[in-house]
């Protein structure tokens, strides 16, 4: 956009000026310095071009909606289908190891309650 950006406290002439950002349109009559400091970017447009513009874009977005659509739909049904292959070949290369599950408990105590004979469990 040559020409169009402009910086807040830049001397500038008749226009109207817009700020995206914060959605700010300040009118200027004659030459005047535009609001705010170097961070502020104001573009340059008459208000025909802005109202023009939004219909424009929603048109865009009506049509690549169903192409978003379908990258999802897609996304899902190659989860769906090649998910578990891809669990057990992670699980697999991980040994197991899951770092957000912690043994507290201890994986020696489920040893030796799963040697118990049913006597035993009958006398507790």
């Amino acid at each position: 956009m040559v020409g169009l950006k402009k910086i807040g406290g830049e001397r500038v002439g008749t226009g109207t000026y817009w700020n995206f950002s914060t959605g700010e349109r300040v009118n200027i009559e004659g030459r005047g310095v535009l609001p705010g400091d170097a961070s502020q970017s104001y573009y340059k447009f008459r208000p025909a071009v802005i109202l023009l513009t939004g219909p424009v874009l929603g048109l865009v977005y009506a049509v690549f909606l169903p192409f978003i659509g379908i990258a999802m739909l897609a996304t899902v049904l190659l989860k769906k289908l090649f998910g578990g292959a891809l669990h057990t070949a992670k699980m697999g290369a991980a040994f197991s190891w899951n770092p957000s599950e912690a043994y507290l408990t201890g994986k020696r105590n489920r040893a030796k309650e799963s040697e118990k004979k049913p006597e035993d469990i009958k006398k507790e």
